[in-house]
């Protein structure tokens, strides 16, 4: 039996985070998430949702003209078949990214695929959920983000940032202000203050579109 997804959207626009930051981008939204972080913009992806075989969602992406692939959720790992997506997109050819919360195991993930890995801060409500033997599987290509609530979460993360060595592992450590909980200004004060060679990033989409979905 071949591969079924649960999406709740496939749509194109412009990566509003991460190195690729104003690309544009194909991405793929599966339905679905073992967490509740109190911040999260995607609740609707929690539920509902059309399955989608492999063949449908890969002719549905040929229309765009990109290289860029985004898989995101909700939480992708949740759906077994997301690792026979992601390396289906990675033989066609595709720049593949994953945005994971850092809860599911990444260690099955194609090596060839860009995998975003969130840690949750104690800001996030779900720091508990923090699989630490993820690090171990982090490649250099690969890029960790935090998300910032407080001055706390951003003392925790830095301490990260040093216990697991992240700057020697990953190509980029991200760290994003909460929005509606921290100006940016203010992390990127703390941030220059504290000479961290981290990329600070707010959400370009977020700024361009607001909070609407497909976007």
């Amino acid at each position: 039996m071949g591969a079924k997804l649960r999406i709740t959207e496939i749509f194109y626009s412009l990566q509003g985070e991460t190195s690729t930051v104003g690309v544009p981008t194909v991405f793929i939204r599966l339905t679905g998430c073992p967490l509740r972080c109190q911040y999260c913009d995607t609740a609707y992806a929690f539920s509902g949702g059309v399955i989608y075989e492999l063949e449908n969602i890969l002719q549905e992406i040929k229309s765009y003209n990109t290289k860029y692939i985004t898989v995101t959720g909700g939480e992708p790992l949740a759906q077994e078949d997301c690792h026979v997506l992601l390396t289906s997109l990675c033989d066609l050819g595709y720049k593949v990214s994953l945005e994971t919360s850092g809860a599911m195991d990444i260690s099955r993930v194609d090596s060839r695929v860009v995998k975003i890995l969130d840690i949750k801060t104690p800001g996030s409500a779900e720091m508990h959920r923090n699989l630490e033997s993820n690090i171990e599987f982090l490649q250099a290509q690969d890029q960790v983000k935090f998300v910032i609530c407080t001055k706390e979460d951003y003392l925790w993360a830095q301490e990260k940032l040093t216990h697991y060595a992240l700057l020697e592992k990953v190509d980029e450590v991200l760290f994003s202000p909460s929005k509606q909980e921290l100006e940016p200004k203010q992390l990127a004060e703390w941030i220059l203050k504290d000479q961290l060679q981290v990329r600070m990033q707010v959400q370009l989409h977020k700024y361009l579109w607001g909070d609407q979905p497909g976007h």
